[in-house]
């Protein structure tokens, strides 16, 4: 199986901490050269430094703030115009805060558009152009299980990871001619500052300790455990890689079984 990522360069979002930065290590591990991206530039440096440590790459990293788009691609477009071509780009955002849908303020629904699709789509129109002239892509979005059952009481993240789903697909029919897939990894309950934040909203929501509602979610979940970020990076990974070239279009579940739905 060939999941050689030598020569091969990676653009990840989010990558200072959980599923992004788990994602960067295993993707310069199979030697690709990476750029982080995210909000802090001495978060980036740390990991950065993390990174150094292989031989025969170079590792970067771009300062963005996902709910300015804008200044995104302004960004963006000053770090390509003195870099080589991306291979992979690795879309992935911390997701909007909880709550029903009927009770999110509209402002709640514009900030998580931007946040993600938006963001996404400034990414894939600077990105794709090279994919195209190195006959290599992979556009892999982490998003979440909700795009095949909603979660309760993720209302404003359950609409928005759905419209990123369909831009998904959308995408790998018009790219996958050029050698470009497009995919979606779903995870499920993983141990990130996400999930902390969720548990500890619904802690005290439902005046419940962390460790009542962490074990009631983990009854549900056939693994009967959350997930290790290093996990859900492997999946991304290996669809970034060569071996998963005939893989497009799909969502892939990293949730120990827990969706109800194929």
């Amino acid at each position: 199986m060939d999941l050689n990522l030598e020569g091969k360069r990676a653009f990840v979002c989010g990558s200072t901490q959980g599923i992004g930065k788990a994602t960067a290590l295993e993707l310069a591990l199979l030697g690709a050269s990476v750029t982080l991206c995210a909000r802090s530039a001495d978060k980036l440096n740390e990991v950065k430094e993390e990174l150094d440590r292989s031989v025969g790459q170079v590792h970067d990293i771009l300062v963005a703030d996902f709910s300015k788009p804008n200044e995104l691609d302004k960004s963006l477009n000053q770090h390509l115009d003195s870099s080589k071509p991306y291979h992979i780009l690795i879309n992935n955002t911390g997701g909007p805060p909880g709550g029903q849908a009927i009770d999110a303020d509209l402002e709640e629904f514009r900030i998580a558009f931007n946040q993600h699709l938006i963001c996404n789509q400034i990414l894939a129109k600077a990105l794709v152009p090279q994919m195209k002239s190195e006959s290599y892509g992979r556009i892999i979005n982490v998003i979440s299980t909700s795009v095949k059952v909603p979660i309760q009481g993720l209302g404003v993240s359950n609409t928005i990871r759905g419209a990123v789903a369909n831009w998904s697909k959308t995408l790998s029919n018009e790219l996958g001619q050029f050698g470009i897939t497009v995919n979606n990894v779903l995870p499920g309950a993983t141990k990130t500052q996400r999930l902390t934040s969720i548990v500890e909203g619904r802690s005290q929501k439902f005046g419940k300790t962390i460790e009542e509602i962490e074990d009631q979610w983990k009854l549900q979940i056939p693994a009967r455990r959350f997930a290790e970020a290093d996990e859900v990076a492997n999946a991304i990974a290996f669809l970034a890689s060569p071996a998963a070239s005939y893989i497009n279009g799909i969502n892939v579940p990293v949730d120990g079984g827990r969706t109800g739905a194929l």
